[in-house]
């Protein structure tokens, strides 16, 4: 397919509908493409994006200021450099982190174990409605010590919120409406803080509540931007991995069977998946002076969006990087999860997403759940596979059909 610079937009719906077939067009035609209506650049090279998410002297993550922050109630560890954010980010990765990280894997399985009981008899699920959105906050919601009964209530504020920083156009009711669910958000956490901080036990909020930046407790302010930072972050990809992990399967029925066969797969089935098809696609940049990328001048100040999803379909990255292949040899499944990565799926470079090692158990353990439970797994009938987003991207559903296995007797 080939385009002229006036006819086409990312913003365009042919491109929401499939970005996957422009990508490689613009790969070779414009590995930086300038976006009038919103004044922005979008790069697509894997090599180009690299050296921007590493070159943090050039570019910053002065987009957030205006995306993320005001919902976010204060600035995000994305934002942060220097002693804060190294100091900050150390807080929360020891909440994901050793003896913390394997009580939590034990929670994260009974919460699949928990969800997916209901739909056995049946032998149908929805994947992402049924299953993925619910389990990934009661999850969040397990690791910050929040009340689980709470779910739907934080899952509205916290969609709403998501929206607000991932909608590169949004109208201003959605706008008002992000902001007003952020507030309500906050004022559910505040007296949770309150209490925390008199009465700590051994979930993130408490940690966060009790960790000392500079010799001085951390702010309200400080504690409410990361619980929510956290939020979205661990909240965000997981139902849209593991719903692209089983159409991919089911999509390849070989692949499906050396799964089901030796779950030593999983986690090289779960890195394939979020290389060929990652949650999220952008990832916004500013540079302060003025940079020239791939032969093409941008201003100082402009934003610049990393398209994730078409790095990680560079065929000078990956060989035939649009076949999903768990067992491609230039992946590095050991790596895949961590800064050393060659996908960009979490980022790269000194704001690497900071749960990529969580996600990785979360995902592992739920598809070991789903898998252990059910047989020959394919799509309900008269489905049609549809994704939606420019920024964060998944299916909008994946009803799926199984012979649940049956339950081992007692011993």
């Amino acid at each position: 397919m080939t385009l002229t610079a006036s006819e086409f937009s990312v913003l365009d719906e042919s491109f929401h509908d499939d970005p996957y077939r422009f990508f490689a067009e613009m790969r070779e035609s414009r590995p930086v493409h300038y976006e009038p209506a919103i004044d922005s650049y979008f790069v697509t090279r894997h090599r180009d994006v690299k050296a921007i998410l590493t070159d943090d002297e050039t570019f910053t993550t002065a987009p957030l200021q205006v995306r993320a922050e005001p919902v976010m109630r204060g600035p995000v560890l994305a934002q942060m450099t220097g002693a804060e954010h190294s100091a900050k980010r150390k807080i929360v990765v020891r909440g994901f982190a050793g003896r913390v990280l394997a009580k939590q894997a034990e929670m994260i399985r009974a919460n699949a174990r928990e969800l997916i009981e209901p739909f056995l008899p049946t032998g149908r699920v929805d994947i992402v409605n049924d299953f993925g959105k619910q389990f990934a906050v009661y999850v969040t919601l397990d690791v910050l010590g929040l009340d689980k009964r709470d779910w739907r209530q934080v899952a509205q504020w916290h969609s709403a919120v998501a929206e607000y920083v991932t909608t590169i156009i949004l109208p201003e009711d959605r706008r008002r409406h992000g902001l007003h669910c952020a507030e309500e958000l906050e004022r559910y956490l505040l007296p949770i803080i309150e209490e925390r901080r008199a009465d700590p036990g051994d979930d993130l909020i408490s940690r966060l509540c009790t960790a000392e930046y500079e010799g001085i407790a951390m702010s309200t302010r400080d504690v409410t931007a990361l619980i929510m930072n956290v939020l979205a972050a661990a909240t965000e990809p997981t139902d849209k991995t593991l719903a692209q992990l089983f159409r991919h399967l089911i999509d390849h029925p070989d692949q499906l069977a050396q799964v089901l066969e030796d779950p030593a797969l999983v986690p090289a089935a779960i890195a394939e998946t979020m290389r060929h098809t990652p949650p999220v696609h952008l990832i916004p940049r500013q540079p302060w002076r003025p940079v020239e990328v791939a032969d093409t001048p941008i201003p100082a100040g402009k934003t610049v969006f990393c398209m994730i999803g078409s790095a990680n379909r560079d065929p000078d990255a990956f060989a035939d990087p649009d076949t999903f292949d768990i067992h491609r040899p230039d992946l590095g499944t050991a790596r895949s999860f961590t800064a050393a990565a060659h996908h960009m799926a979490f980022g790269t470079g000194l704001h690497q997403c900071v749960g990529a090692a969580f996600a990785k158990v979360e995902i592992e353990t739920a598809a070991e759940v789903l898998l252990g439970a059910m047989r020959d797994p394919r799509y309900g009938e008269d489905f049609q596979y549809r994704e939606e987003g420019l920024y964060t991207r998944g299916p909008v559903a994946l009803p799926i059909r199984f012979t649940p296995v049956p339950a081992p007797a007692p011993a």
